[in-house]
């Protein structure tokens, strides 16, 4: 498999190529810049010279034209000259110079342009055209046309060009070397922070990245990395306790059920005496398949299996109907049931109304004699409201946070309660409120404790 490249050695690399784009950039400006400079300056040099022409052969005959030439030209070395009449007859030509191809050039010109470039034995020349007139008219107007070589300027282009090549090589490089330099040196806090998140396990989630030390652009990162781990170290906590929790549910029937197995069978009983232990025993087993089925339920429920039906309920025909179920019971236990008010949502009817016959069974469990339990449903703006309430001693306010979790009792010594209650009742109904969109909490002052239930109006 091929090696990727690391971040640090990524933007070295873009950071280089930039630098050497921009130089190279700037470069190739400053060097068309300096060949546009020299070429004004020698167009602005040849147009002296043909304007000291016209003035010469302004002051001369055409007779005496080529000596005067002959003396301008020696005095300015690289400099070329060719002057002929209008019929094409030969005024004056710089000795030993082929004006072959700079007259073939001229000849190309279009009307108006006076300035040309032409090769010529692998040199470069720039010349101009213009037109004279001789002191004594003979001949017409004259064509005059001037050139001068570009070698010493080629000669410092060509250097130029060199240098420019060697600095912009050298910067990209040392652009390069202070990229990766910066790269390393911006990368470092989330090396650190590589490094932490290495060292989190089973043993150490309580680490966290450091989010004032690091720069801004990775603040949001490190404060996500921290959410992150508060929630591991939270639901791991919560396994944790979960994992001790149902280790003590399950031991206490399972030893039970081992105690009075094994005294049963140490002697001989009679037929009586295994049929209470047999019942005792399929008390125990009863309560383990609810245990068992409940945690079943539980796992389902928080794993997305949610709201296998979706129906219209009413609020009102659904806790009648718990209340004729636990009609007995209340009046068993002196305890006045009572509704007020109608509520219609949408959801699982099963579910909503496994959820309100936990609440109501918690509600009986704790409820005194002569009390009662009130089931208030109402609409609102945008929800439903369901609040169970009932009389009775308050719940400790430091106990309400737990009060949802699995297996949570109030009795710390965990005593088993006469409804055979397994806690996890709570969470179930916490679960399906979840399923459905909305959520449930608890409040409990004044001698009164009220679960309330909202649900969102309309289906999700």
């Amino acid at each position: 498999m091929r090696r990727r490249l690391s971040l640090t050695m990524r933007l070295t690399i873009l950071f280089s190529l930039s630098s050497a784009v921009v130089l190279l950039g700037l470069g190739i400006l400053i060097w068309l810049a300096m060949d546009h400079h020299f070429a004004n300056e020698d167009y602005v040099v040849l147009g002296d010279n043909i304007r000291l022409i016209q003035k010469i052969a302004g002051e001369q005959p055409v007779e005496g034209l080529p000596t005067r030439l002959r003396e301008m030209v020696e005095h300015h070395p690289g400099f070329v000259a060719h002057v002929r009449t209008a019929q094409g007859q030969g005024v004056y030509a710089t000795a030993g110079f082929d004006f072959g191809t700079g007259l073939e050039t001229v000849a190309r010109l279009r009307p108006g342009e006076d300035s040309f470039v032409w090769e010529q034995n692998g040199q470069e020349y720039r010349g101009m055209r213009a037109l004279a007139s001789a002191a004594d008219g003979k001949g017409g107007p004259l064509t005059v046309v001037v050139a001068m070589d570009t070698e010493i300027h080629a000669h410092f282009m060509h250097a130029f060009r060199k240098s420019l090549a060697f600095y912009i090589t050298l910067a990209a490089v040392a652009s390069g070397l202070f990229g990766w330099w910066a790269a390393r040196r911006g990368l470092a806090p989330l090396r650190m922070m590589a490094s932490r998140a290495s060292g989190v396990n089973a043993h150490r989630l309580d680490a966290r990245m450091p989010v004032e030390a690091v720069p801004v652009e990775m603040a949001d990162l490190a404060t996500t990395l921290n959410a992150m781990l508060e929630r591991l170290q939270d639901d791991f906590r919560r396994l944790s306790e979960f994992s001790s929790d149902l280790a003590h549910e399950l031991r206490t029937p399972i030893t039970n059920l081992m105690t009075q197995t094994h005294v049963v069978l140490s002697q001989p009983r009679d037929a009586a005496k295994y049929r209470d232990v047999l019942a005792s025993n399929a008390e125990e087993l009863q309560r383990l398949g609810r245990m068992v089925s409940d945690m079943l339920y539980l796992a389902k429920m928080e794993h997305g299996i949610t709201l296998p039906n979706e129906e219209t309920i009413n609020i009102t025909d659904e806790v009648r109907a718990l209340f004729e179920f636990y009609d007995a019971l209340a009046e068993d236990k002196g305890v006045h049931l009572r509704l007020r008010g109608q509520a219609r949502i949408v959801g699982d009817r099963l579910m909503v109304r496994r959820a309100l016959s936990n609440l109501l069974s918690n509600a009986l469990r704790y409820t005194p004699k002569g009390k009662g339990i009130l089931v208030e449903a109402r609409e609102q703006p945008g929800i439903v409201t369901i609040v169970v309430e009932n009389d009775g001693a308050e719940i400790s306010p430091e106990l309400l946070p737990s009060i949802f979790d699995r297996f949570f009792r109030a009795d710390k010594s965990r005593t088993r309660a006469e409804s055979e209650s397994v806690g996890l009742g709570l969470s179930i109904t916490q679960a399906i409120m979840a399923a459905h969109g909305g959520k449930i909490s608890v409040e409990s002052s004044a001698g009164k404790t009220r679960f309330i239930l909202t649900f969102p109006l309309q289906a999700r």
